[in-house]
């Protein structure tokens, strides 16, 4: 797990809430306070879809909402003269590009013990940070799937022009 702070915020949000930078994430939760709090689960609800479109994989291919999908929304209760009070988003790696990482190092785990690589970015009066971690099916002492992650996000965050400091 890392932590980074965020150096130019405004860059940062631009990229977060109006490019499809962070479109390769799922989100799991947005929780936004403007001038009210608005909390977002992102866990899609199979009761709103018909049982032929949940199991539509094109139509439902995850558990959660495609960033891509939410974003307008999160943008529209951010967009205004005043800074919010805090935000905090809680996004998932796609599970087809997790499984691609993984393949793509040297790292080993048995079965799915890697269920998601996880981004956690929350804003408050101190900054923007982004806090890296990974979500496992079951205890595993070996910390190489957290590395390999570390590594890869401050790779995206550089090959995507965003400035930051590692607070390791």
């Amino acid at each position: 797990m890392i932590l980074c702070r965020i150096k130019e915020l405004k860059n940062f949000m631009g990229k977060l809430l109006t490019t499809d930078c962070f479109d390769s994430f799922l989100l799991e939760q947005a929780l936004i306070t403007t001038y009210n709090t608005f909390t977002i689960s992102g866990r899609l609800q199979k009761d709103f879809y018909t049982s032929e479109e949940w199991s539509d994989t094109a139509l439902c291919p995850y558990s959660f909402s495609r960033w891509s999908e939410i974003r307008p929304i999160c943008f529209s209760l951010i967009r205004g003269k005043k800074t919010p009070v805090n935000m905090k988003f809680v996004l998932q790696l796609k599970p087809e590009l997790t499984e691609k990482l993984l393949a793509d190092s040297d790292v080993t785990v048995p079965g799915n013990f890697v269920k998601a690589f996880v981004l956690t970015i929350r804003y408050d009066e101190t900054g923007m940070y982004c806090t890296t971690g990974v979500a496992l099916s079951s205890f595993l002492p070996d910390k190489t799937p957290d590395r390999l992650w570390d590594k890869a996000f401050l790779r995206f965050l550089d090959r995507k022009g965003i400035a930051y400091e590692s607070e390791d």
